[in-house]
């Protein structure tokens, strides 16, 4: 069993603010140990029990940008040994038949210099989430309230100095603020899958840009894979219910014939994919921090991983706060300033990215194959482009093309 930070080791909280943050997904459970990091109090809370928080079947794609805050919070360490490296990205459009290959290569320096070959990890939810909560339960800086009996009256509790909103897409808090969204629910639906595959490697992982939607195949190491398949809404929940035999063969048929099906280890699950903005990203002394403010398409692997650059900013912000260089009440203002440009740039590149490669038209494919052609000759490119997906469109210093 992997082990916690000692008490001792966690920063204890010296600047005397306390934050509040309302679920404790994955986000949340980040957000509330970078703020104590920073010197803050946390009190978090779930209407699900620790148990239930870790039963969600399905695999996380982390990229740069994640393993920097990781690193940032003392976590790394504890958490890399239960993540599957990858060490070549394989971009596919099978429309135009045109492939991108992503290696060590086209890290930019900085990301190069960290003395990992990875350019991205594959990780378990279940796995992931015992480890974040056994973090907090070795904090004297954290109050867990988990289960339906833990979460009080919102209008009852104890002032705090700072509440983060991380309760999800269809955030109870966004909604008793009063702050709207705007929300596009694509024609698709995500299937999710493991499996074990002949023909696929370890250490590679693959985006196949298919005409009925994105098809991921993530790394899990042991010869298994974690398949994200994008299909119109309807024809995911009919896969959904087939009995395993007739899934296998339908999944056999959209796969390209290198990809081999021996086995499959879970029952396939289909959830909604849908773009989503609030109107706003703070209210009233309350900030929305991961899926209660945003979510785009899984392509590319970029949710989590926006998720967790929302954190990022959180903590350089509450660590300016607790040192007195920064302003309470400015706090929100400054979030939403940092956080704006990447949320819509990368809202912006994901659709775009269904739109362009998610069809059968033909007078696309000639700037499908254009693309992918630059991609795959010029490394500069391959660099700026690998950039975006790992630390987002407002992180690529020293990768742009010259």
């Amino acid at each position: 069993m992997l082990a916690a930070p000692s008490r001792s080791a966690r920063r204890a909280p010296v600047g005397g603010f306390v934050a509040r943050v309302l679920g404790a997904g994955p986000t949340g459970a980040l957000a509330a140990l970078a703020l104590v990091d920073a010197g803050w109090s946390v009190e978090l809370r779930d209407p699900l029990s620790a148990e239930a928080l870790g039963q969600r079947r399905r695999a996380y794609a982390f990229t740069q940008s994640s393993r920097e805050l990781l690193e940032r919070l003392n976590l790394w360490a504890l958490i890399e040994p239960q993540l599957i490296p990858f060490d070549q990205l394989q971009l596919w459009d099978l429309g135009a038949d045109r492939v991108v290959a992503f290696s060590p290569a086209d890290l930019a320096p900085r990301q190069a210099r960290s003395g990992s070959s990875a350019i991205g990890w594959i990780g378990r939810h279940d796995t992931l989430m015992p480890l974040l909560l056994r973090c907090l339960a070795a904090s004297d800086a954290v109050r867990l309230q988990l289960g339906p009996e833990a979460v009080p009256d919102p209008e009852a509790s104890q002032r705090v100095d700072l509440v983060i909103a991380a309760d999800g897409p269809n955030s109870a808090t966004r909604s008793r603020l009063g702050v709207g969204s705007w929300r596009r629910t694509y024609r698709q639906a995500c299937l999710t899958a493991e499996v074990s595959l002949r023909g696929a490697v370890d250490t590679q992982a693959w985006e196949l840009l298919r005409p009925e939607g994105p098809f991921a195949v993530l790394p899990l190491g042991e010869r298994r894979f974690q398949l994200v398949w994008s299909a119109p809404t309807g024809r995911a929940h009919q896969l959904e219910s087939l009995p395993a035999s007739a899934f296998l063969d339908r999944l056999a048929g959209v796969l390209p014939d290198r990809f081999q099906i021996e086995d499959l280890f879970d029952q396939p699950r289909a959830y909604p994919v849908e773009l989503l903005i609030a109107h706003r990203l703070h209210r009233n002394g309350t900030l929305l921090v991961g899926e209660s403010a945003h979510r785009c398409h899984p392509v590319g692997g970029q949710g989590l991983n926006l998720c967790w650059r929302d954190v990022a900013v959180l903590h350089q912000l509450a660590r300016r706060v607790t040192c007195g260089q920064l302003s309470l009440r400015r706090l929100g203002d400054a979030y939403g300033r940092r956080r704006w440009p990447d949320l819509l740039l990368t809202l912006l590149a994901t659709d775009l990215l269904v739109r362009i490669f998610s069809n059968r038209s033909q007078a696309l494919l000639p700037l499908r194959r254009l693309a992918l052609g630059l991609l795959a000759r010029w490394p500069r490119l391959r660099r700026f482009s690998l950039a975006v997906m790992s630390s987002g469109p407002c992180a690529i210093q020293g990768s742009a093309p010259e």
